[in-house]
């Protein structure tokens, strides 16, 4: 495994393996690595030839009253889970080798990005998507493979590929929980004991609207106050919203009539958590 810590380097590490004949995967991460991510490294592995990993904390994604200094960073770790799943490279940049002095340019998919999480972290999109993009022009991967639990950000990224013509597959893969139902995050490691069973209020509403939705109920509106009240039920939820959309344009939706994503995101303490599913009406 090669760990790069240039572009240059990287892209000549890509294109080598290119020029060999071996297809593109990429994961990118900010570190922190748990199950989640390597079961993208994992899904990179059976359907590519060559898996890159990203590690870079993005300060752009972050506003200025969030984590950035605390997010936990665990790259000697990260750097051994990624070897042990075989993968053939990490790219590990520094802020200044992705941003380099009077950088200036932005990516942002108008509209998706002040959507769902976009509303209470106001540029947070934005940063994704000018990074992620970055990252695909130095790798020109043939996939990329993001996780389901950050389901707006797939739906942005989806959507700004098509937009500027990437021609690269965007692989979204299954959310990744915890034995009791909390969806696997980076930021979990913040949560105390208390505050860990409280966040179980997350998934647990999130079944109680899908038990409504089996049941037949189809009406959007009555399917989020269902949610909304269960949440309310868990007194250290901090409700941030409870929506029911469309999977790619992330627009509300009334009468459930095709696929749909059910989102949420909750501060538990100090600690933001989101958790979505998809209903899909037979």
């Amino acid at each position: 495994m090669k760990i790069a810590f240039a572009i240059q380097d990287t892209r000549t590490a890509v294109r080598e393996a290119r020029r060999a004949g071996r297809t593109i995967g990429l994961v990118p991460t900010m570190g922190a690595l748990h199950e989640g991510h390597l079961s993208l490294v994992r899904a990179a592995k059976a359907q590519s030839d060559f898996v890159s990993a990203s590690i870079f904390v993005n300060p752009m994604q972050f506003g200025p009253k969030e984590d950035l200094s605390k997010y936990p960073r665990t790259f000697e770790r990260d750097c051994a889970l990624l070897e042990n799943e075989g993968v053939d490279l990490i790219f590990a940049p520094s802020v200044a080798e992705m941003y380099p002095p009077g950088a200036t340019t932005l990516v942002e998919v108008e509209g998706l990005s002040n959507r769902l999480d976009g509303v209470s972290r106001p540029g947070h999109f934005r940063g994704v998507t000018t990074v992620v993009a970055k990252l695909f022009h130095i790798f020109e991967p043939n996939q990329a493979f993001f996780g389901q639990k950050d389901a707006a950000q797939a739906a942005i990224i989806r959507k700004m590929v098509r937009d500027l013509d990437f021609p690269i597959a965007i692989v979204i893969c299954p959310i990744i929980r915890e034995s009791d139902g909390l969806a696997m995050s980076s930021r979990n490691v913040y949560l105390n004991p208390e505050e860990r069973r409280q966040g179980l209020v997350l998934s647990r509403s999130l079944a109680v609207v899908r038990k409504a939705f089996e049941a037949g109920e189809r009406n959007a509106g009555l399917l989020v106050d269902l949610g909304a009240k269960t949440m309310a039920d868990e007194p250290a939820a901090r409700l941030d919203y409870f929506s029911i959309v469309d999977p790619d344009t992330l627009d509300s939706v009334n009468d459930i009539k095709e696929t749909v994503l059910v989102a949420v995101a909750a501060w538990i303490g100090p600690t933001r958590l989101i958790d979505n599913m998809l209903l899909h009406p037979k």
